[in-house]
């Protein structure tokens, strides 16, 4: 579906004409699954850049970032983790590339890739905006420490990088502790590993699971996740939004599907919702992973990962 032309609405934290630049972040290091990053190649191609113009923004797009720089050689394992110089390395790029456009006063829209890279793209918002919080959306807490983790892949822990939670490591020692637990909310979480469980009780971090979402529905799940990090409307969002959020009925071409996720429809209404704040100042779409299914489930996840960020940025139904 190709959106209608609509005058964006006010922001906050954006001066006019307003702009959004692309951040494409080819990158799998966070994870083991072959594909990942091919994922932010595939919403361009599909004409995400066109269709965020038609809703009236500025687009600004210089092509994928391949950190041709950075080396995956000589990287062993520090303790459990994975890929851990490769993964610092890149989202140190990514938090500064991040940070620079928050500066100039445009809304990155980072597309992944992997999870990991929000440890970047958030620490790039903290820079600019200390006072920001952050809405994150997903199946997953990706909270454990170095510590709880049973796989060793990073896109399970940029949570706990960001708050400082775990051992200090020093190739991690950029990524300052600036997220404090009441400043981050979750929606859609539905399976989490029993150390991730901990450290949400123990750290009285706000998250409303499926069940919630059952209970309340998703407006009210939204109004009162946006009431707990944002009271007054008046802190800049942070919004990371992991496709495997939604149910894999509805995006099944990601690496860590889980049945019983979110409706089109209510991810979607989050986005929206997050919009009509009008303190969006940075956007994640994750985990597009164009190499794990069929064709036609392939092309639908793509679709909606167009389809949420064009939510996120002010399309609407009528």
């Amino acid at each position: 579906m190709v959106p209608t032309s609509q005058e964006c609405s006010s922001s906050r934290f954006l001066p006019d004409p307003k702009t959004v630049a692309i951040v494409g972040c080819p990158f799998r290091g966070g994870q083991r699954k072959l594909g990942v990053d091919k994922g932010p190649i595939a919403l361009v191609e599909a004409g995400l850049p066109d269709q965020i113009k038609e809703l009236g923004w500025k687009v600004k797009f210089d092509g994928h970032h391949q950190f041709e720089e950075i080396s995956a050689e000589n990287d062993p394992p520090i303790g459990k983790l994975l890929n851990p110089r490769l993964v610092s390395k890149v989202c140190k790029a990514v938090s500064e590339t991040v940070g620079d456009h928050i500066k100039n006063g445009e809304l990155p829209l980072t597309l992944g890739g992997d999870h990991s890279l929000a440890m970047g793209t958030i620490s790039g918002t903290l820079d600019r905006y200390p006072e920001a919080c952050v809405v994150w959306v997903d199946a997953h807490a990706d909270i454990n420490t170095p510590e709880t983790t049973g796989s060793g892949n990073i896109h399970g822990m940029p949570v706990a990088f960001l708050m400082g939670l775990g051992p200090t490591i020093p190739e991690f020692s950029w990524v300052k502790p600036r997220l404090s637990s009441s400043r981050i909310v979750y929606i859609g979480l539905r399976d989490l590993d029993a150390g991730e469980k901990r450290i949400l009780k123990e750290n009285k971090i706000k998250a409303f699971s499926m069940h919630e979402v059952d209970r309340w529905g998703i407006g009210r799940v939204v109004e009162m996740a946006l009431d707990h990090v944002n009271p007054d409307r008046d802190r800049p969002i942070h919004l990371s939004f992991d496709v495997d959020a939604l149910d894999p009925s509805v995006a099944p071409s990601t690496g860590t599907p889980v049945r019983g996720g979110l409706t089109f429809r209510e991810g979607h209404y989050i986005c929206e919702a997050v919009y009509e704040t009008g303190c969006l100042i940075a956007l994640d779409i994750m985990e597009v992973n164009p190499s794990l299914a069929d064709t036609a489930s392939i092309n639908q996840t793509i679709a909606v990962g167009c389809s949420l960020a064009r939510s996120a940025l002010g399309e609407t139904l009528l």
